[in-house]
This record gives structure tokens, sequence and C-alpha cells, in this order.
């Protein structure tokens, strides 16, 4: 008998409620591990929503989600983050004043083992550490070709860079998930380019699992497994890309719905 696959993330009927808005409602999501999975949608439809409630940003009022079987319900995001779950945001949220390389550091405090005593005293435990832990943050820098900029400032870097190293400072959480809420958006092709071979690496090193909001469609449809489609709150749609692309469903929600003489509806 075949071994059931358990999914890395599983929301059940998962919802929020603003007063009387509805603003994600019944929305069930499986990824299972080393899958890249889309999600998509219009403006508003309620994308990074649905990363918010996944992070303990918002507590849903219906539904559960689940990390490895393990339910997730009114865990703060500190908690979240412990229990394996990372994610980057629409607007970049790094320390603009701190190096590149202590960014990524500083992802690393939850494995670090020296106290306080040991910190304000500089004793020769705490330099050995913060010394192990610069070489993983160097060799995390190295995969996304950061190195060369580890002693800069992060304000300082380009704005494609600055995207991978935010990306470079949520793996350094040991996750078990990656939420990205669109890392593409201001790029231009080149940096764009640069950040799906950056995607498609950590696919095939590490085997993460991947959730991914863009509306960059052709970086969507040329690098995810599956894509749910988000409208309203609720899924719409869900299959392998070229399903996507071909459902009528999906295409009307986005270009509008055609009246009987072929004319978009104003």
């Amino acid at each position: 008998m075949a071994e059931e696959r358990v999914p890395v993330l599983e929301t059940k009927c998962l919802g929020i409620q603003f007063g009387g808005l509805k603003a994600v409602n019944d929305v069930n999501i499986e990824i299972y591990p080393g899958e890249l999975i889309g999600l998509i949608g219009p403006n508003g439809a309620g994308k990074t929503t649905i990363f918010n409630l996944i992070t303990g940003i918002y507590k849903p009022t219906s539904g559960s989600y689940l990390l490895c079987g393990r339910r997730m319900n009114g865990l703060s995001t500190h908690q979240v983050v412990e229990a394996g779950i990372a994610r980057t945001f629409q607007n970049i949220r790094l320390f603009k004043k701190m190096t590149v390389l202590e960014n990524v550091m500083v992802a690393f405090n939850k494995d670090m083992k020296c106290n306080l005593f040991q910190s304000i005293f500089r004793t020769p435990f705490f330099w050995k550490e913060e010394a192990e832990t610069a070489q993983k943050a160097m060799e995390l820098l190295k995969l996304f070709q950061l190195d060369g900029f580890a002693d800069q400032l992060a304000e300082n870097l380009p704005y494609g860079k600055q995207r991978l190293l935010e990306i470079a400072r949520a793996l350094a959480t040991d996750m078990k998930l990656l939420l990205l809420d669109e890392p593409a958006a201001g790029m231009n092709p080149v940096e764009t380019a640069e950040l799906k071979e950056s995607i498609k690496m950590l696919r095939e090193k590490f085997r993460i699992p991947i959730l991914l909001i863009e509306h960059d469609m052709s970086l969507v449809m040329s690098i995810c497994e599956r894509i749910y489609v988000l409208n309203f709150g609720e899924i719409l749609a869900s299959g392998k890309p070229e399903e996507i692309a071909n459902n009528k469903d999906v295409i009307e929600a986005y270009l509008g719905k055609e009246d009987e003489g072929g004319e978009e509806d104003a």
C-alpha cells in the first residue's frame, strides 16, 4: 500500500471577515514537498490577505491551516516563523542601515546559544558562535551571488539585489515553506530573469516548497507546477499552467466579460 503524502501546507475552508466583509472565504489549498505553486488573481482578490493569515498577522475567523499536519491557528508571527514558515513582502523589508551580511546573520538568531552574559561581555564562546553564523550567512549569500556585497549597507544594493537578499534572509530561518509576495514587482527584465534562476536554484538545491504571488504571468507560467486563481476572496480555479491559461472563467476575471457583440463590458 502506497504511503499517504502529507501536505506541507494545507488550508481547510480558510477565511477571514472584517466587519460584514468576507475578505477571504472557504479557501482550500494544498502544497506538497518540493512544489512551486502560484497564487494569482486580480488586484484586491485577497492574495496577500491569505499570506497574512498563513503567517499569523491575521487570525482566521473561519477554517484552519496546517503545516506538516500541525494546526497553526492562533500562533503569533514569531511562532509561525519558528514552526517553519518564512515570507517576503510586496514592499521590501530589510534592515537598511545594517550590512548585507548582518541582514542574513540576524535570521539565524533562533539557533544561537549565547546567553545575555556571554553577549554583553563578548566571551570566547560569543565570538566563536558569531564567526560560525557569519560563515553560514556568507554561504547563503554566495548562492545568490551577493557575497561580493556582504559589507555594503542593504539600502545601497540595487533593487533586484535587495529582493534576492530578502529571499536569502528567509532561507536562513531554516523554513519548511517559503511564501514569496510579488517578488518580481518593480524589476526590469534582467532582474526578473535573475530572480527566476534563483527560485529555480532554491527548488533544485533545497527542495523547498514555495507559494508564489505574482502578477508577471510569464514568470508564473514558466516556473509554477500548479496555480490557484483567487477572485473576490474565493478560489475561482486551480490546475496546471496550461489549464489556467485556457480557463474561460480566469480569462473573464482578468480581462472582463465579453457581451454578445464580442465587445468587453465597460
